[in-house]
């Protein structure tokens, strides 16, 4: 009888555990490095995976470099070959947690949060910190926001005649549907 109702109770916290679990395959993150009077520096992925856990607010996100899609293909080589180096450092990471997330807290009402984490870019891991807005509706959470990021903290070299044509800091935005798994 305790075999069983262990199991049971495994069974149950297992189950309780993957119900707090939200993800997408689909999130969209971009990047804004204009300078003016140059031509724009932006890209967007659409293909980002991103997993949370509202039952501790956790958060992680991970992209492939080269999904990021320029609307000049020669600057989107230029970012892979040379600026991300993509053949070595393919994937761009991020693990943190939504301070103070409840799952009962939301509405389709977006709140305000903030975002505490590690982003990894280049081999690189950086603290980061953000403001998202996060909304319940229709069973998916919605997580909105934004942060600078300055290409100099992660090692990424930017050659000395292209440093007037690309921002030091980079804006950073992401947008995710997540629904529960």
């Amino acid at each position: 009888m305790k075999k069983v109702l262990l199991l049971l109770t495994a069974a149950l916290c297992t189950q309780v555990a993957c119900a707090q679990k939200y993800s997408t395959k689909n999130g969209k993150l971009a990047f804004e490095a204009s300078v003016p009077l140059f031509e724009d520096v932006n890209a967007k992925d659409s293909n980002n995976v991103t997993v949370l856990d509202a039952a501790t607010g956790s958060i992680a996100s991970v992209s492939s470099v080269s999904n990021f899609k320029f609307t000049v293909k020669l600057m989107e080589e230029h970012f892979n070959e040379s600026y991300a180096e993509t053949a070595k450092y393919p994937k761009t990471t991020f693990k943190g947690k939504i301070v103070n997330f409840k799952l009962s807290d939301l509405t389709s009402t977006a709140k305000k949060y903030t975002i505490e984490g590690t982003l990894n870019f280049h081999g690189t891991d950086r603290p980061v910190k953000s403001v998202a807005t996060v909304a319940l509706k229709d069973g998916k959470i919605t997580v909105t926001g934004s942060f600078k990021a300055r290409p100099a903290d992660y090692k990424v070299t930017i050659p000395k005649m292209m440093t007037k044509k690309i921002a030091e800091e980079v804006d950073v935005t992401y947008n995710f549907t997540l629904v529960k798994q």
